[in-house]
């Protein structure tokens, strides 16, 4: 049997370090906030012909707006997100004024003959501040109703609370690891990356329920063993369902984010990142913290490390000269 608990603090370093070098690159390079989160316009697209969204895509950077978000892979419907269109604009052709609006369509027209603004309207900067703060609140929710939900259904265990508690700091271990990543790549923060969020929220918390429910029904069968070898016992029993599981979703990512549309990349990209960190957060970190929290390990450290301090403060008392 494979003594995976016994190298936890080797898991615990990986994890800090992992961590600590995605906390700088936010610190340093921050998030690249989408169209969604900035303010900008939308707008929706009907072309005559049908049209492809690379071709779309490749239009709009060649009339100044690299940045635009095009929502559709083929057909004569589009959703377009842009930077904020300016009220008037000069055609660089023809020196008339005009909405900035306009002037995109009538470049569209040369490039994909008659289209349409069927609709069209502005991300307001507060708006943008409102998604935001729904993200946060859906996933402060989330974390508070998982909490809840796990203390409840290992309520028959000696200490429920604690099974909560570690899923929820394996679950922000996942979070911050997968933000780390994304700026660390530049990838852009939409609506489409806080649904990814919270789609690796859900995997990461059903993976590690997966774990600490064989722990329980190992510890109802086992409970004159210690703790680290019911632990230890479950891991080695759910691995390979674990690993098959998230070896079958990754497959589908990869094929997803090697031949899907380059709207969806960054969607995906997040969720394979997120399945990784979410299949090794609920084996190595999150089991072990509850072998941790039961061997009092943190307090133990803390023990050894405040008697030391008191000591050598004691040393430096004496030594100094009166």
């Amino acid at each position: 049997m494979i003594d995976f608990v016994g190298r936890r603090k080797w898991y615990f370093i990986a994890s800090a370090a992992v961590i600590l070098v995605g906390v700088i690159a936010l610190g340093v390079l921050g998030l690249n906030w989408g169209i969604e989160f900035t303010s900008g316009s939308v707008m929706t697209l009907d072309f005559e012909q049908p049209v492809s969204g690379e071709q779309l895509r490749g239009a709009l950077a060649t009339l100044g707006h690299e940045e635009a978000i095009v929502q559709g892979a083929e057909g004569d419907t589009f959703m377009v997100r842009t930077a904020k269109l300016a009220e008037d604009a000069v055609d660089p052709t023809t020196g008339e004024h005009m909405s900035e609006e306009e002037w995109l369509r009538r470049g569209l027209e040369e490039s994909f003959g008659p289209v349409e603004i069927v609709s069209s309207y502005d991300v307001s900067p507060s708006l943008a501040r409102d998604i935001v703060n729904y993200a946060s609140y859906a996933v402060a929710l989330a974390a508070v109703g998982i909490l809840v939900y796990i203390t409840w259904a290992f309520r028959r265990l000696v200490r429920p609370f604690r099974f909560g508690v570690t899923a929820i700091i394996a679950l922000v271990h996942d979070v911050l690891i997968v933000l780390g990543c994304s700026a660390l790549l530049g990838m852009e923060v939409d609506a489409m990356f806080i649904t990814a969020i919270l789609t690796v929220v859900g995997y990461s918390v059903n993976d590690t329920i997966v774990v600490f429910d064989r722990i329980r029904e190992n510890a109802a069968r086992a409970s004159s063993q210690p703790l680290e070898f019911i632990v230890n016992s479950s891991i080695m029993e759910v691995m390979g369902r674990s690993l098959n599981t998230s070896l079958s979703t990754l497959f589908v990512l990869l094929a997803l984010f090697l031949f899907g549309g380059a709207t969806i990349h960054n969607f995906v990209l997040v969720l394979i990142i997120g399945v990784v960190v979410g299949t090794y957060s609920s084996i190595f970190v999150a089991s072990q913290l509850l072998v941790v929290w039961e061997r009092n390990d943190v307090g133990r450290l803390f023990r050894r490390l405040i008697p030391r301090r008191a000591s050598e403060s004691m040393m430096r008392r004496c030594r100094a000269p009166r």
